[in-house]
C-alpha cells in the first residue's frame, strides 16, 4: 500500500496502517536525528517523539502532502528543542556569525571537473555517499543543521528561520555555504577517482 492509502486507513482508526508507516519511515527519521545531534540516544528519542506527535495529529494531516516530509518537519521541530540551548549559548557568547560565501571562494576557484551534466544518472555509490556524509559532518554546526533541514527534511526557508531564530537571508547564506563545501567534496571525490584511473592506465600502458 502507498503512504496515502496507509494514512487514510490510519485516519479511519486502523492501527496496523500507522504501524506500517512507522516501519517504513523510522530508519530515515532516526538517521536524520542522528545526523543533527550526533547522539544515538537523542536520535531515538526524536524519532519516537516525532511518530507519537504524528499519530496524535493524524487528523490534521493534509492528504495532498507527503507523509515523509511531514514527519521530517515534526522531527526537525523536536530536534530544535534539543539544539536550542547550544544555539542560545553560541548567541550569548557572540560566536554565532552569519558566514560570508566569499570565504569559501567562488565557483571559478573550484576544481573544473565536469561531473554535473550526468550527475542525475550517476549512482550514489557507497564510497561517494560516505564522502558526502563525512563532508556534511565537517560543516560548521549551524550550517549543517540548515542544510539538513532544507535538503534532507525539505523544510521551507520560513520554517527553518522559525526553528533556528535567524533571518531568511541568513538561512539562505548558511545553505549556500554548506552546498559549496559539499560540492567541493564531490569535486574532490571525482578528481581523486580520475587520478586513480589515470595512474592505473599508465601502469597498464594504456594510452589516454
Amino acid at each position: 500500500m502507498s503512504d496515502r492509502e496507509l494514512i487514510l486507513k490510519a485516519q479511519q482508526g486502523h492501527a496496523f496502517a500507522f504501524e506500517a508507516l512507522v516501519e517504513r519511515h523510522r530508519d530515515q527519521v532516526y538517521a536524520f536525528g542522528l545526523r543533527l545531534t550526533g547522539s544515538a540516544t537523542d536520535a531515538a528519542e526524536i524519532a519516537q517523539e516525532s511518530f507519537l506527535s504524528a499519530y496524535l495529529h493524524l487528523k490534521e494531516f493534509q492528504n495532498e502532502a507527503e507523509f515523509a516530509a511531514w514527519v521530517h518537519w515534526i522531527a526537525a521541530s523536536h530536534a530544535s528543542l534539543r539544539l536550542r540551548p547550544v544555539w542560545t549559548a553560541h548567541n550569548a557568547e557572540g560566536q554565532l556569525k552569519v558566514p560570508q560565501p566569499k570565504a569559501l571562494g567562488t565557483r571559478a576557484h573550484h576544481p573544473k571537473i565536469d561531473w554535473s551534466d550526468d550527475v542525475d544518472e550517476r549512482p550514489l555509490t557507497p564510497t561517494l555517499r560516505r564522502a558526502v556524509l563525512d563532508a556534511t559532518d565537517q560543516l560548521p554546526q549551524r550550517d549543517r543543521e540548515v542544510f539538513l533541514f532544507k535538503d534532507l527534511a525539505g523544510l521551507n526557508y520560513q520554517q527553518i528561520a522559525s526553528i533556528c531564530g535567524e533571518s531568511i537571508p541568513g538561512i539562505k547564506c548558511r545553505l549556500h555555504c554548506a552546498r559549496l563545501r559539499l560540492r567541493e567534496a564531490i569535486d574532490h571525490f571525482y578528481g581523486a577517482a580520475i587520478n586513480r584511473l589515470a595512474e592505473l592506465r599508465a601502469v597498464a600502458g594504456i594510452p589516454d
